[in-house]
């Protein structure tokens, strides 16, 4: 005589099915939902960073090594800043590897890039005078790209970097560390602060 086969239980069929909608609702929300893990209080300490760099070029032993202040002042601020986003996310529960997260970082990354290769390759060129203009137009287009997944005012503030690019491309040398300073120091104080107060640190 056969053993009696045992169907699964009901219930035991209804939580697998509760899972697996609840998957796809979790999967679908980090598709659509906003990138909320931008840090406005690491934004500020960004542009405090902008700023030190900008007095710092504005001392006569310092004048002629702008460049160098500036591409350390990047690499302390990109430190901060991913520094503050991933502790906001982990706050979310967000991962950055994952979902908006990773879309937000893919896109503001690759202009990141080209700006560090482009700075390299010009920085002893005759051409080397227009790296201002370059870093702030590259930034500013990544951080509007990043900010089509984000919270309205980023790319806003993108914007507001690729206009100050572009009044870079034509203003006199002379301009330049203070355009930088307006827009690393400046508008990173002005937007972390809006994003701090309104979407929460």
């Amino acid at each position: 005589m056969s053993e009696p086969v045992h169907k699964p239980s009901k219930s035991v069929a209804m939580h697998t099915h509760a899972m697996d909608n609840l998957r796809f609702i979790r999967l679908a929300m980090e598709s659509s939902a906003s990138f909320t893990s931008v840090p406005g209080v690491g934004g500020i300490v960004v542009g405090l960073t902008g700023l030190l760099a900008g007095i710092l070029v504005n001392l006569p032993s310092l004048a002629n090594h702008w460049l160098t202040v500036w591409v350390i002042a990047a690499m302390v601020a990109l430190g901060v800043g991913g520094w503050f986003m991933s502790r906001k996310a982990r706050g979310q529960g967000v991962r950055l590897s994952q979902g908006v997260g990773r879309r937000f970082l893919f896109s503001v990354t690759p202009p990141l890039v080209a700006a560090s290769l482009l700075t390299a390759v010009l920085q002893d060129t005759a051409a080397g005078g227009v790296i201002p203009a370059l870093w702030l137009l590259l930034y500013g287009s990544g951080v509007v790209a990043g900010g089509t997944f984000s919270v309205r005012p980023v790319p806003i503030m993108g914007a507001c970097f690729m206009a100050l690019g572009l009044v870079a491309l034509w203003a006199p040398s002379s301009w330049a560390n203070g355009l930088l300073t307006l827009g690393f120091g400046g508008l990173h104080i002005l937007f972390g602060s809006i994003i701090a107060r309104r979407y929460g640190g």
